[in-house]
């Protein structure tokens, strides 16, 4: 086989023979701070107010069958395929997760999830928890990479969904312990499944958005568990017949599913991790927003008009999306009038009930660049913000690179008082120690029950 898919089997062997050991140590290091802020995120999608949350939530209660994966935020056990597609969509529902900004990816959304409910059934510790994670982060970015993100956000593909199949399904081969042929055949299977189609942004109700995320690792875990049961499947999905890179991209390069495997960890390591519970598209904007009012010392009543300069390749994303998460005329006036973005304005329409915001909603525009910003899109969300005052002064502001990404990281202290602001929407203080101990504790664990233990839990009737 190894002529007729040698790229395909390639990957498989490389996820067959993983494990913690194959991760350099700055690998796993920053892999558990990105999972730490993960789970918090995970942890505040219970919130009452998360429609996608609750929809998915109740779907698996009722349908699911009985198995040893926990149900987040519902205190039960379940199947661990419909365990990650509900918990998958947790995942993202926030839209407040690490994301991969060059890949448009949301891995961490769908790894952790898949991790935790594999490790569960199979009793692995927390380290190989963890490993599966960055395993599975990897080959999303390297498949999203070889098929070309940019070239599929203009085919309406959400790269996201679409590669997270396939890193789904890694992680599962590595934690069910699948051999090179059956990794070969659920890398097969999950092409099969993959999907993704950008339509969810018609959703303004945004339980369409973290499906996605809750599909791929559903996806990823099926494939797996088939595979390991002897269901046949395509042999050479990257390498011949009906490719699944050139189904999907008119401009596929195979070989980057390859290049470097095992030296280079850009999926783990380029990972941002967000300060802004938005679209990531937006970041680089509100850092150049939020450093106008403060450098300025503004209050909304002195802004007649915000114009966002953003690529014209990626702003029918943000330019008057019916997502609130995803529109520039939302977000931009939130954090201006109301001084600070939760992820609970994304489901919470502030322009019904603040009128500062509804007043810059109006006022906010978007100018669709097709020089600098739009060349250098996806690699970079450039955004130029330009203030008009109520006094005629006209204040500029450009960031090319958002806080949180790893050029420019956010501290410790910027970490934890994140982790505590979206735990605190749905835990107690006595559950929200708990619940950062367990997730730092995680790659010194035996298991990963305590975490899980803590998740389980719905949210504090007092405090949600």
């Amino acid at each position: 086989m190894s002529d007729r898919a040698p790229i395909t089997r390639r990957l498989a062997a490389f996820i067959s023979g993983f494990g913690p050991h194959s991760l350099p140590e700055e690998v796993m290091a920053y892999t558990r701070t990105l999972a730490t802020d993960g789970i918090g995120v995970l942890c505040a999608a219970t919130h009452p107010s998360v429609t996608a949350a609750q929809g998915i939530g109740d779907f698996a209660e009722e349908f699911a069958g009985a198995g040893r994966a926990t149900l987040i935020g519902r205190g039960r056990k379940v199947d661990p395929v419909n365990a990650v597609l509900a918990n998958g969509t947790l995942g993202y529902a926030a839209d407040f997760e690490p994301h991969h900004p060059e890949a448009i990816l949301h891995p961490i959304a769908v790894m952790i999830p898949t991790a935790l409910a594999l490790s569960e059934t199979e009793s692995r510790s927390g380290a190989e928890a963890l490993a599966a994670v960055a395993l599975g982060c990897e080959i999303t970015y390297r498949v999203s990479m070889a098929m070309n993100p940019r070239a599929l956000y203009e085919r309406g593909f959400h790269p996201s969904a679409i590669a997270g199949s396939f890193g789904a399904a890694a992680a599962s081969a590595y934690l069910l312990g699948l051999d090179t042929e059956q990794t070969v055949r659920a890398l097969g299977l999950a092409g099969l499944q993959t999907s993704g189609l950008l339509a969810w942004q018609d959703d303004p109700r945004e339980d369409a958005r973290p499906f996605q995320m809750g599909l791929a690792a559903r996806n990823g875990v099926m494939a797996a568990l088939l595979a390991q049961r002897g269901f046949g499947a395509p042999d050479r999905i990257f390498d011949g017949g009906h490719v699944v890179l050139d189904a999907y991209s008119g401009v596929a390069d195979a070989g980057k599913l390859v290049d470097g495997l095992g030296q280079t960890w850009d999926g783990v390591m380029e990972l941002a991790i967000k300060p802004y519970s938005s679209v990531s598209f937006l970041h680089p904007a509100l850092d150049a927003l939020v450093g106008l009012l403060e450098e300025y010392a503004l209050n909304s009543s002195q802004i007649a008009k915000i114009s966002l300069r953003f690529a014209a390749a990626g702003a029918h994303c943000v330019d008057d999306n019916p997502l609130k998460g995803h529109s520039a005329q939302y977000i931009l006036p939130v954090r201006a009038a109301m001084g600070r973005l939760s992820f609970l304005d994304l489901f919470i329409d502030r322009r019904e009930s603040e009128p500062e915001v509804a007043r810059l909603a109006v006022s906010t525009e978007v100018i669709r660049d097709t020089g600098e910003f739009d060349a250098a899109f996806p690699d970079s969300y450039m955004g130029e913000i330009t203030l008009t005052l109520t006094d005629g002064r006209t204040l500029v502001a450009r960031s090319d690179v958002a806080r949180g990404y790893p050029e420019v990281p956010m501290t410790q202290e910027e970490l934890d008082a994140k982790f505590d602001e979206v735990t605190s929407a749905v835990c107690s203080d006595m559950r929200r120690e708990a619940l950062a101990d367990a997730a730092t504790d995680l790659y010194s664990a035996p298991d990963v029950r305590t975490l899980t233990g803590i998740l389980a839990q719905p949210p504090d009737a007092h405090v949600a």
